[in-house]
């Protein structure tokens, strides 16, 4: 018998119950995105404007998928818009180079510490790729280091040692990627003597877009063995770039890696990605060693909107307004644990906000814990009624929350009353 939390969802949104019916017929488990398969069924968005988006059966909410973490602008951006709009007039693809794609790298370069070149792709997980081939090419070597749980998208290599959806990777591929545990630069370094290393792959501020943090001194230390060894050093900054700093986690940790892999806010929106880094292993296309075609790499449309979003995190603040939002949200959310006495705690860098719901600790700026954690993380049961309890109170998000600098005050305080009421709601249900 379903909860009274899941009963009120279900009357609140009987058209998105309709049209996930329907889709179920065409997609696999319903859905065109792993994480927007939900039970009984996920809800369908009809626009969004700012922090707010709106359902088709008119409920609004509160907005902290963002994009997943690319519309840092916030919704609608009405620059990004008229930028879009334009170009779209203009044309949508000339099957040929155009100068705003020299602008938006130019924005890139400005920003990047490490991109003295750059590669423009449609997704994060194509620049990764292609990041991993160039690394092989330029060095001569094979083998690809990467950290556990840490995620650079869902291609063979990239998904090699992962616990979930990685079936299908042929031995042999799966054979080249050797994955290990974060913060153990001694390991990194055993595993580089062993042989046939090209590059070393990690995720900027740690696993799952940091809720499984590393500390800034493990990519320094990463940093020094890889340039000590000869291997390419490449920051998955897919999530952290425009985001952490205007020039990603490699600036606001001064780390300047070999090569970079970007996307998300790069396009400002749209589909995009980038691979940037040193002339030399970029070059690797331009002497023939890759071979690298793509019907929509730097696409007009992606190139404007990209080099838009990317004048605006340079010259606005953008990133001080989100960072300033996310900082009133996580005093808020542990106000509301200690409020309400249920173990927890928040904790992220800069617009990136993460809860620890069930466990209290006390965390470092970085968000790793200091000594022994206290409590048992809430069952998926739990999590899932608290997943529902939030979106019935209108807010999109209940564990980790990607800022946008249109979250105002208002807005982060009617999230943190909805956080409370449906945290209330759970623990009555006896799940927490």
């Amino acid at each position: 018998m379903s909860s009274e939390i899941e009963q009120l969802y279900t009357r609140l949104h009987p058209k998105s119950a309709e049209l996930a019916a329907r889709a179920r017929d065409h997609f696999p488990n319903g859905v065109t995105h792993d994480t927007r398969k939900m039970s009984p069924f996920g809800i369908y968005m009809t626009h969004g404007e700012g922090s707010k988006k709106w359902d088709v059966d008119g409920n609004e909410y509160v907005e902290y998928r963002t994009g997943h973490g690319s519309l840092i602008l916030g919704q609608a951006h009405p620059e990004i818009v008229k930028t879009v709009q334009d170009q779209m007039a203009r044309s949508t693809h000339l099957s040929a180079s155009t100068e705003v794609e020299i602008r938006w790298a130019e924005r890139v370069k400005e920003l990047i510490p490490c991109a003295e070149k750059v590669r423009f792709h449609s997704s994060g997980t194509e620049a990764v790729m292609m990041a991993l081939r160039m690394s092989r090419v330029y060095t001569g070597k094979t083998r690809i280091i990467k950290f556990t749980d840490h995620f650079h998208g869902w291609s063979d290599y990239a998904a090699a040692g992962n616990e979930n959806g990685a079936a299908g990777i042929p031995s042999e591929t799966a054979s080249t990627m050797i994955t290990l545990p974060s913060h153990d630069v001694a390991a990194v370094e055993k595993a580089i003597e062993g042989g046939d290393i090209a590059a070393v792959i990690v995720e900027s501020t740690g696993a799952h877009m940091g809720g499984d943090p590393i500390h800034p001194d493990f990519l320094h230390q990463l940093r020094d063995v890889t340039s000590k060894h000869g291997v390419v050093f490449i920051m998955d900054e897919v999530v952290t770039g425009f985001r952490v700093s205007p020039g990603g986690a490699q600036a606001r940790f001064g780390v300047t890696p070999d090569l970079c892999t970007m996307a998300k806010i790069l396009a400002g929106g749209l589909p995009g990605g980038a691979v940037a880094g040193k002339t030399d292993i970029i070059n690797t296309i331009e002497r023939g060693d890759i071979g690298h075609p793509g019907t929509f790499n730097a696409n007009p449309l992606s190139a404007a909107a990209g080099s838009k979003a990317l004048e605006l995190v340079a010259t606005t603040p953008v990133n001080v307004k989100a960072d300033a939002a996310a900082d009133r949200l996580r005093k808020g959310l542990d106000d509301v644990f200690a409020r309400l006495e249920v173990p927890g705690h928040s904790y992220g860098i800069a617009s990136i906000v993460h809860t620890r719901i069930g466990v209290s600790a006390e965390v470092d700026e970085y968000g790793i814990i200091r000594g022994e954690p206290r409590g048992e993380p809430i069952s998926a049961e739990a999590d899932h009624e608290l997943s529902m309890a939030m979106q019935n109170n209108g807010v999109d998000s209940h564990r980790r929350f990607l800022m946008a600098m249109t979250h105002e005050d208002e807005l982060v305080d009617r999230t943190l009353e909805a956080f409370e009421k449906s945290l209330s709601e759970v623990r009555e249900a006896g799940l927490i």
